[in-house]
């Protein structure tokens, strides 16, 4: 059998609206794995920071893998916007032999400045329904349209998601969030809460991850108010909407983005994780990341219904789902008041037993392979 690091191109350009060093999560994962085989450039949207020429800042975050940053001299609108990309990636570009590169899209926008390449494999691994959040553009779906139909290869990040797109393509395959299970299992051992999170006393409930126009804050409003004695702890950067709107009181603790390394930490002083979004069209096709991490840690899980929430995790009874603040509070309580966790612990690592994003970069690799077998088929019969 052939060696797969010899069947696919040794360079990966990856076009993302997430930026390498925001929140760690599916892109950080997969290309950082993604990197032990060929260079991986990292592509981000640009900053309009630049006093005299457009350039690219290029800064290595492994061995083969690298951060690219767009820096632009103004933003004249998409159509000027897209040009200066498109020169900057020209240059890039200049002298590359493209059937020895593949493509990666997170974002259908990235399509409307780098459509006329034609690398050896284009990969979309679409994991959100993008077109759903808030100042989301107008062109975006229309390009995803055009992204989809010349992707030679679709990944999703989730079933639902998967149910939504998969007739629009005919190599498409489901890959939910994953977990590096080691890594929140600390957790579990951790004696030893941050500091700014130490001195808080009282049953902790816990959320971390991107509080935008998702996020429930009137759930929140809610529990705070129904339980004062119950301290609630919000971790992560607040986009999208105004900090005023957040819901403010003694038992709301607002303790900002921390590093992934940081997280099993304060994970390790909560009694209850907090899944708390909307459900609305940002939401519907979601499959947040922190479930299994939240469960990897072994801590207790209560979640509004989202869809790739409850199908598998709510419907094998390892969270709960609740729909008002009600419910949330009754869960809640439930579990503050379980004295011996042994049984679901058992049910939660054998769901977890063959979760990792090891293997699902391993799986995609071999679904890389596959559909490069096929496209030199094609390549030869024609």
């Amino acid at each position: 059998m052939a060696n797969l690091i010899e069947s696919y191109p040794k360079h990966i350009l990856c076009f993302s609206h997430l930026r390498w060093d925001f929140v760690f999560q599916r892109p950080q994962h997969l290309l950082g794995r993604f990197a032990k085989d060929a260079t991986v450039y990292f592509f981000e949207e640009p900053i309009f920071d630049s006093k005299n020429d457009n350039y690219l800042s290029i800064s290595r975050r492994g061995n083969l893998l690298n951060v690219v940053v767009p820096h632009l001299t103004e933003n004249g609108g998409a159509e000027a916007v897209n040009a200066a990309l498109a020169a900057l990636l020209d240059k890039f570009l200049d002298n590359a032999v493209l059937d020895d590169w593949m493509f990666w899209y997170y974002t259908p926008m990235s399509y409307s400045f780098s459509s006329k390449f034609k690398p050896k494999l284009v990969i979309y691994d679409c994991m959100d329904e993008l077109s759903a959040f808030k100042f989301a553009p107008k062109e975006l779906i229309g390009l995803e349209k055009k992204l989809i139909s010349r992707a030679d290869l679709v990944f999703t990040g989730g079933h639902s998601l998967y149910e939504a797109k998969k007739l629009h393509h005919q190599n498409i395959f489901p890959f939910p969030s994953s977990i590096e299970k080691k890594h929140f299992a600390k957790a579990k051992t951790q004696k030893i809460q941050p500091q700014d999170q130490a001195y808080i006393r009282g049953p902790k409930l816990g959320f971390f991850g991107v509080i935008d126009e998702r996020f429930d804050i009137d759930l929140i409003r809610d529990i705070s108010k129904a339980r004062p004695d119950w301290q609630i702890i919000l971790i992560g950067p607040v986009v999208k909407i105004s900090e005023n709107i957040l819901p403010r009181a003694s038992n709301i603790h607002y303790l900002g983005q921390k590093s992934y390394d940081e997280l099993p930490a304060y994970l390790s002083g909560w009694d209850v994780a907090l899944i708390p979004f909307l459900l609305n069209e940002s939401t519907r096709y979601m499959s947040p990341t922190k479930t299994p991490e939240y469960l990897a840690a072994g801590v207790p899980v209560v979640s509004t219904p989202i869809h790739d929430v409850i199908k598998p995790y709510g419907i094998k009874n390892l969270v709960h789902i609740s729909g008002d603040s009600n419910g949330f509070i009754n869960s809640i309580e439930l579990e503050l008041s379980k004295k011996d966790k042994r049984a679901w612990l058992q049910q939660v690592e054998l769901h977890l037993k063959d979760l990792s994003w090891d293997n699902t970069y391993q799986e995609m690799k071999e679904k890389i392979k596959i559909t490069l077998k096929n496209l030199n088929t094609i390549s030869v019969a024609s």
